[in-house]
């Protein structure tokens, strides 16, 4: 079976299994990316009945955001219903702005709870399918699957690596209503995506070949290293200044807090420290506030969750 078949069929499983415990259609979680147009097009040509929504970060860049007016517009006309999440962190909508100051720290590449909050909530109490890949991460490689069922019960997570993982029966009889999730392309590499583009004649987001760029996530994301965020912020030099705007916020919120911060005396002087462009000298050590956050995000996910 090829990989499109192979996607399709994944898609076709869960949709059944959407429809059958949650009497609604699978929602595909589209973020922008190349990786979201694929899968919607394998949904399309796999005939199930999908609902799409997209998670409104407000880090993302314009030519995200208005592609993903077309896309609603195009699939709509499909008859395919498409909606916005906008996140909620401890019972208030919250931006990418907001939630540093709220954290009291920047996101890292450690604990990147601005995903967790903004990215990840959307789709609460629905069987989801998303455009995870293997070949974006090794931490993608060991820790998502083809079908994943949550809980914040780590023991009773439920993640199945591949087709024939000999826990699919308690993954499809399984009653909880906690979300889960099919990553039908997890396999694919970075090339059958781009070929499977090109072959489907598939929509995409032009910020790709106008900056050439090989990921579109939310502009300044520390995953995407230091060069990477340096030409993110030439290309969208608004963002930068919105980054500072935060810190600045953030800062008199750790004075507030009695946190310390050591070299830290602006926004700017957090957004060297924070670009690990060599401007700022030394670092503050963040190890225990990242792993009490890491804690923390899971506990505030739980409780947020609950509004949705």
């Amino acid at each position: 079976m090829d990989k499109e078949h192979l996607a399709m069929s994944r898609l076709q499983e869960a949709s059944e299994m959407s429809l059958h415990h949650y009497h609604k259609p699978l929602l595909l979680c589209d973020s922008g990316g190349k990786d979201s147009s694929v899968l919607k097009q394998v949904a399309i040509n796999a005939g199930i009945p999908f609902e799409v929504q997209h998670n409104h970060t407000t880090a993302d860049a314009p030519e995200t955001f208005f592609f993903i007016q077309d896309e609603f517009k195009r699939l709509e006309a499909l008859g395919i219903p498409c909606s916005r999440f906008y996140p909620i962190y401890k019972k208030q909508r919250v931006s990418m702005w907001s939630l540093i100051p709220q954290k009291k720290m920047p996101p890292t590449r450690k604990v990147r709870y601005c995903c967790s909050v903004l990215k990840e909530r959307g789709g609460a109490g629905r069987f989801i399918a998303t455009g995870v890949r293997w070949a974006e991460s090794p931490s993608r490689k060991k820790n998502r699957g083809i079908f994943e069922k949550g809980s914040s019960d780590k023991k009773r997570r439920v993640i199945l690596m591949s087709d024939n993982d000999d826990r699919h029966r308690l993954f499809e009889h399984c009653q909880l209503r906690s979300r889960r999730a099919v990553n039908p392309i997890i396999d694919w590499t970075d090339a059958e995506v781009w070929d499977y583009i090109a072959d489907q004649h598939i929509p995409c987001n032009p910020a790709y070949c106008k900056y050439n760029l090989k990921r579109c996530g939310c502009v300044g994301c520390p995953m995407a290293g230091t060069q990477g965020r340096m030409r993110e912020f030439s290309y969208w030099k608004g963002f930068k200044q919105l980054y500072i705007q935060a810190f600045d916020k953030m800062l008199i919120a750790r004075q507030e807090a009695k946190l310390p911060t050591d070299q830290w005396e602006t926004g700017m002087d957090v957004f060297h420290w924070w670009m690990e462009d060599g401007v700022l000298s030394g670092q503050i050590d963040l190890l225990a506030e990242q792993n009490l956050l890491a804690e923390q995000d899971e506990e505030d996910d739980l409780d947020d969750t609950t509004l949705l």
